[in-house]
């Protein structure tokens, strides 16, 4: 065996969705903020993400967390968060699960029965609030950024489908998120196929009619995701959703980011007040607790903070190395699976 590269990586999933973080063999990138060092992943050293999340290594159904020393003095780690085509400057189950992989592996000290910290993310500081008992991460509730809707029953001209109504907010990146009964859906697992096709067709659809980009951050643009939600009954009640992820995949989880957008929505249509919140359920039946903790506002528009609660588990540890005489040691993709 010669390998000129070995990263170590934890398995971890939360909900179904399978979020990795690496824990040996990586060095920090450069950069002042989470975000600089992001970007710096994105233009100059892409291949770390290629070499871990596309094939023989990797799978579309795959994210993978850097974990780095904070860039502000009020954080405890740094988190970038790498996912099949992309970085998205926050994602709720990349959190719980590099919470969890911190936690449980003594990264940062665990403390019973609950253990606080703050990330430093790309997106902004990100406090967490974990429930541990007896060595294992019982339950992990992170606040996110504010959160806010741009559009509400936005007219989009979508392939296939015609005009349809979406509304448009950011939990983290932005999201496209439509009534999935009002286009003859019901969010089931025997619609996979069929969300995923429709899913991308409406992200392509957005990112070209609904502009839009983040009042503090320009560099944070353009609908990333479309969610299909089922109906809304109330405060506390259960609804149902899947998110599209590029490049052509159900999210597992009922997604963190996606959560908070939705809250932000149903903020905006005064169906939920600060102090409530719902339970959101993914395609496959796992859940998160979600809460609009208080109001706020982002370059003077409306805006929420909320909270997302779930559970992760870790799942094993793996070694991945790059032999320099492995052809495909760069990563590669077909679009039988990656809709290329």
């Amino acid at each position: 065996m010669k390998w000129e590269r070995t990263v170590t990586v934890i398995g971890c999933h939360v909900g179904g969705e399978d979020n990795h973080v690496i824990v040996g063999g990586v060095l920090p990138p450069p950069g002042a903020t989470m975000f600089d060092k992001k970007r710096y992943l994105e233009t100059r050293a892409d291949e770390l993400r290629r070499w871990l999340l596309l094939e023989p290594r990797g799978k579309p159904a795959l994210c993978i967390n850097l974990v780095t020393p904070p860039t502000r003095p009020d954080c405890d780690a740094g988190l970038i968060i790498m996912e099949s085509t992309d970085y998205p400057p926050m994602s709720g189950s990349n959190t719980i699960c590099t919470v969890t992989v911190l936690l449980e592996t003594g990264m940062l000290p665990m403390r019973e029965p609950v253990t606080t910290i703050t990330l430093d993310t790309p997106a902004g500081p990100v406090p967490v609030e974990a429930r541990c008992r007896d060595g294992k991460v019982e339950r992990v509730k992170f606040t996110n950024v504010p959160c806010f809707a741009t559009h509400l029953g936005a007219k989009l001209d979508v392939e296939g489908l015609g005009q349809i109504a979406v509304d448009v907010a950011y939990g983290g990146a932005f999201f496209a998120i439509v009534d999935a009964p009002s286009i003859g859906l019901s969010v089931e697992p025997k619609e996979a196929r069929e969300l995923v096709a429709v899913g991308n067709r409406i992200v392509a659809a957005a990112k070209q009619q609904l502009p839009v980009s983040h009042p503090e951050n320009p560099d944070i643009q353009g609908v990333t995701f479309a969610e299909f939600a089922m109906p809304f009954a109330g405060p506390d009640t259960v609804s149902r959703n899947a998110v599209i992820v590029a490049p052509g995949r159900i999210d597992r989880s009922p997604c963190g980011t996606g959560t908070c957008a939705r809250l932000a929505v149903l903020h905006a249509r005064h169906q939920l007040a600060a102090g409530h919140g719902f339970v959101h359920e993914s395609i496959i039946g796992s859940r998160f607790e979600s809460t609009i903790a208080a109001e706020a506002t982002v370059g003077g528009r409306p805006a929420i903070v909320p909270t997302i609660a779930g559970q992760a588990w870790i799942t094993g540890v793996f070694q991945h190395g790059m032999d320099p005489s492995d052809p495909f040691r760069h990563g590669f993709t077909l679009p039988d699976m990656w809709f290329a």
